[in-house]
């Protein structure tokens, strides 16, 4: 009996799980031992504690342009424009890379400029030509400087728009109170639900990237609903932890999208966007 025939054999066998296992353990020790490996490098050459940043793998830039391309309705190859327009954007990486090395939290923000899945937030600004963008939650002001740079794009084409970045923290922002990005940036210090219900204009895109919890994020998008403009888009940036908004969505007559970011060479799993319009 050749070996393919005696491997079929005691596949059928109570013997089978017995055999399996050394393949099985090889697998996994291969798997754990790449993820040990780019943890442990992780833990030596980055500073991040949070709000981890990355670079996207190539199938996952791809599969993110398909997002923006379907739920807002214009070409793909329009969105992978809009991820050049970006990534070329030397003016705002450069001011982004000078202010962390000058800020007093540089001990927790890596050198270097990875907006990950941003882009994506940058190419539906542009794509959708908001002219009122709510975040909450701004950290540094790294997402904030991603919707201002696509703003400023905007307004230089003829039509202009403003960010409105809510944040309690009142060291937030620090990244996006340089010109000319802090000129389309309002920066709101306080409790992002008060906020929201003393915004005077109507809201065309609303981000949730705030306190995570479920209780929380969905009286966001409760308080935010009153607040919208015709067709106003709303995204979050929870979607791989809570289906908040999907079920908002539902309860709201929305169609509703989610997309997951694989990040290249890091440890962490990643975040994603979801996009009810």
């Amino acid at each position: 009996m050749n070996r393919t025939r005696l491997r079929r054999a005691i596949a059928r066998t109570p013997l089978a799980p017995v055999a399996a296992f050394p393949q099985r353990l090889h697998r996994v020790a291969r798997y754990d031992a790449r993820v040990i490996g780019t943890s442990v490098r992780w833990l030596f050459t980055s500073r991040e504690h949070h709000n981890y940043t990355y670079e996207l793998t190539k199938l996952s830039r791809e599969h993110l342009a398909w997002f923006v391309s379907i739920t807002c309705a214009v070409p793909v190859a329009t969105v992978r424009g809009y991820f050049a327009e970006i990534d070329n954007d030397t003016a705002l990486r450069g001011h982004i890379e000078s202010a962390t090395a000058a800020s007093a939290r540089r001990g927790l923000a890596d050198k270097h400029v990875r907006y990950a899945r941003r882009i994506g937030w940058y190419a539906i600004v542009r794509a959708k030509r908001p002219a009122h963008v709510v975040e909450t939650g701004v950290d540094k002001g790294l997402g904030t400087c991603v919707l201002a740079a696509a703003l400023l794009r905007n307004t230089a084409e003829g039509s202009p728009g403003t960010v409105t970045s809510l944040d309690i923290n009142p060291e937030a922002g620090y990244l996006a109170r340089t010109a000319p990005w802090n000129g389309v940036v309002d920066l709101v210090i306080g409790d992002s639900i008060a906020s929201i219900g003393a915004l005077d204009r109507k809201v065309d895109m609303f981000l949730h990237d705030s306190d995570h919890s479920v209780a929380h994020e969905r009286r966001e998008f409760e308080a935010v609903e009153a607040k919208l403009a015709p067709g106003g888009m709303l995204l979050t940036d929870n979607v791989t932890v809570t289906n908040v908004l999907a079920e908002h969505a539902e309860r709201t007559g929305r169609r509703f999208l989610a997309y997951r970011e694989t990040p290249s060479r890091h440890w962490f799993p990643g975040d994603g966007i979801g996009l009810a319009w």
